[in-house]
């Protein structure tokens, strides 16, 4: 859509943070992505970074690149099944083994345990 129509009007910011927060929680620079999905680092930049929109090929190939959940931004009101991180730490904790787990387990248990 274009981002001049007053009809729509959605800004596109935080989901472009969330892409750079993604990105780099990787270990992956812009440059590095930019080859993957084969656009200038500086266009990736300005989605980042200054809300501008992408293609909507490109937008597909980032969210699912990185896990993002978009409904927490489209629909900020509405309770999502799973926020972005939380998706996120799911796909990390599926390339943990079982003691690896208890340790995350174990974690989870003590800040639990220190909130009440």
């Amino acid at each position: 859509m274009d981002k001049r129509n007053n009809d729509f009007n959605f800004d596109f910011m935080p989901i472009g943070q969330a892409i750079k927060k993604a990105r780099t929680a990787k270990g992956m620079t812009r440059e590095q992505l930019a080859r993957i999905v084969d656009y200038d680092p500086r266009h990736l930049q300005a989605i980042e970074n200054e809300g501008q929109y992408p293609s909507m090929e490109l937008f597909i190939q980032l969210i699912t690149m990185f896990d993002i959940s978009v409904d927490q931004y489209i629909f900020p009101d509405k309770k999502s099944d799973k926020s972005t991180l939380r998706r996120q730490i799911d796909t990390l904790l599926d390339t943990l083994d079982n003691k690896e787990l208890s340790v995350v387990e174990a974690t989870i248990k003590g800040l639990c345990n220190a909130k009440e």
